[in-house]
């Protein structure tokens, strides 16, 4: 008994400690789209080369209970890389990084974020 018990403990302590799963989608090719789908928002993106080595990635982010997609354009050079959340759903952080002709997109829940519940 003592045995079954000091393995629950164990197990569940386990999985508090284990950080949260991150979901991550790599674009290869312009006009390519991607996408993520954890937490509260669905999220699509794209890439666009816009001259002097720029691509211009957009990303649209819809609420999956419903409400207005937030869209975000930014310019990434080669070995750029972002960080942020968005408005309203702070509790997910989402990680943008361009390595030559390919973009990668992150998502994490921030588990500092989570456990304080910030204000938006």
């Amino acid at each position: 008994m003592i045995r079954r018990t000091l393995s629950a403990s164990l197990l569940a302590a386990l999985s508090m400690a284990t950080p949260a799963l991150a979901e991550e989608v790599t674009i290869g090719r312009p006009t390519e789209a991607g996408s993520l789908h954890k937490g509260r928002l669905d999220m699509v993106v794209y890439y666009v080369p816009i001259g002097g080595g720029l691509l211009e990635v957009t990303a649209t982010f819809a609420p999956k209970g419903g409400g207005d997609p937030q869209r975000v354009v930014m310019g990434l050079a080669d070995r750029d890389s972002v960080t942020f959340a968005m408005p309203g759903y702070r509790e997910q952080l989402y990680a943008f990084s361009r390595s030559g002709g390919e973009v990668t997109v992150s998502t994490e829940a921030d588990m500092h974020l989570r456990a304080n519940t910030l204000p938006d």
